[in-house]
């Protein structure tokens, strides 16, 4: 039998373990900007992704304050192979067919048979590729980029490893190129909690309006954004319908960073001027959008002959990694990761989308475990069915009540009722207003609909940090609400910058 946490040992832990050891700065691609009379505006990417670290810890000693999101810790450093080992070494089909572009049925039969033989992911997505052969300058320039950052990429790598096996199987269901499976790492580096100033969040980056307008539920417990799964699901959904536009996968993929109406206007521009339709021979593209391509075409590039680039490419099985289970209870975070024998902030990497140090299961009632460890979380779930999983219920504030009172009533300090409903600064406890107070011991505690708050979470690094202060979007929850995290200082290195596209330059 499994004890449960103790409510004072957890809440103060929550309280007092919190700190913040590093960072780093990820230009990503922030899709789904509404473009409507903004062509020329800085958009997508150039709200770039602020991400932040919390230093490893036990379990034990891992924070969890409630109403506000705390970041998921990168994953292990990567064990990278030496290149006489490294799975899928060059194979000359693969790189033929990575040069261009292949759709016919025998094609993707032949994928399909080499995606059940591949000896790693590495190796399927490889047979995968389908979109057509581009070279040029920029990705040239990003290919280096990337290259002469060989522990960035392969921090990037490591943080798809959980995930990419379930992207790539979506992909290749539904028919789309592998290079799909590869568009996270321009957009987040396949960090699952990666947040833009344009309050793109998770690894394909849905602002808040494409993602509800792609079914991805958005509320104070969780956010489908950060939902892998779920996000993967939409992401692919949007870009087969940005495919039935256009009919061109470069085009698809410039709208998915810049919109597709500004596409459609850069198309019809130069269908007046009787030149090409591709995406090198756009006009008035921002310099996000002109490089978002070539990154990814970069990427595509050092993945498919990785010792071309001198990346030692770390093997992720072909496997399935990964699992969702369902949970028709309420159940703490720290109660989850121990039923699951995991720390709390693998547990986190893997379900970013809780936003809450209490897993809603009317909100969103699954939760995503590594494959072994579901016999074990199922188990310790059953054995402890009579008792109560969650130590949290929701509490509407009535006329007159004070944090004092409210704080005795329930037997913690003022200190921590602010600190577990991110209390603070401009911030007070208000009248009607929903918060989290201890369950003490309820069964099935209450939990109402509370105000959704901003997330900016995760994922890795190191080096010089500067401190920057964020306010989050105007909204209900948080109005004038101020987030400090840690950014890196600049590299010394800058990135390529977009050079002028040629008219009539063709990509095929």
């Amino acid at each position: 039998m499994l004890e449960l946490p103790c409510r004072t040992v957890v809440l103060s832990k929550w309280l007092f373990a919190m700190t913040v050891s590093g960072a780093m700065l990820v230009s990503a691609g922030c899709a789904q900007i509404p473009t409507d009379g903004m062509e020329n505006a800085s958009l997508g990417t150039t709200g770039t992704t602020k991400i932040s670290q919390s230093d490893t810890s036990s379990l034990i000693d891992w924070p969890t304050p409630s109403l506000s999101n705390t970041p998921a810790p990168p994953p292990p450093e990567p064990t990278l192979l030496p290149k006489a080992e490294r799975p899928g070494d060059r194979n000359p089909e693969i790189l033929r067919n990575s040069r261009r572009g292949s759709t016919s049925s025998a094609s993707n039969d032949n994928a399909g048979n080499a995606a059940r033989e591949a000896r790693d992911v590495w190796q399927r997505i490889r047979g995968g590729f389908q979109m057509s052969h581009m070279d040029g300058n920029l990705i040239r320039d990003w290919e280096t980029y990337y290259a002469s950052r060989p522990e960035y990429f392969a921090r990037m790598i490591e943080n798809s490893r959980p995930f990419l096996y379930h992207i790539i199987t979506e992909v290749e269901r539904r028919g789309m190129p592998s290079e799909i499976a590869l568009l996270p790492m321009i957009e987040s580096a396949y960090n699952p909690v990666a947040y833009s100033s344009a309050h793109a969040s998770g690894i394909w980056q849905f602002i808040p309006s494409t993602g509800k307008n792609y079914g991805l539920k958005q509320n104070g417990w969780y956010d489908g954004r950060r939902d892998v799964i779920a996000a993967t699901n939409a992401a692919l959904d949007y870009l087969q319908n940005l495919h039935g536009m256009f009919k061109d996968w470069e085009l698809a993929l410039a709208s998915y960073n810049w919109g597709e109406g500004a596409v459609q206007r850069a198309v019809d521009r130069n269908q007046a001027k009787g030149l090409s339709v591709n995406y090198q021979s756009l006009t008035n593209m921002p310099a996000e959008t002109r490089n978002y391509l070539p990154k990814l075409i970069a990427v595509k590039n050092i993945i498919a002959e990785p010792e071309r680039f001198g990346i030692n490419l770390a093997s992720i099985p072909n496997e399935p990694a990964i699992q969702a289970i369902t949970v028709k209870r309420h159940i703490d975070v720290a109660v989850a990761a121990k039923f699951a024998e995991m720390t709390q902030e693998e547990f986190k990497f893997l379900n970013p989308a809780h936003t809450k140090p209490v897993i809603n299961a009317n909100s969103a009632e699954t939760i995503v475990l590594p494959i072994s460890k579901v016999p074990t979380f199922m188990a310790s779930l059953n054995e402890n069915e009579d008792k109560p999983l969650a130590s949290w219920k929701t509490y509407t504030v009535k006329a007159g009540e004070r944090p004092e009172t409210i704080a005795a009533q329930y037997r913690i300090s003022v200190a921590e009722l602010n600190q577990a409903n991110n209390i603070g600064g401009r911030r007070r406890i208000v009248t009607g207003q929903t918060i989290l107070v201890p369950s003490l011991g309820e069964l099935q505690p209450e939990l109402a609909e509370v105000s959704a708050i901003a997330a900016m979470l995760p994922v890795a690094s190191s080096g010089p940090a500067r401190r920057v202060a964020l306010r989050t979007p105007a909204a209900k929850a948080a109005p004038g609400r101020r987030v400090v995290t840690r950014v890196p200082a600049k590299p010394a290195a800058a990135k390529p910058t977009a050079r002028k596209p040629v008219a009539r330059t063709a990509s095929r």
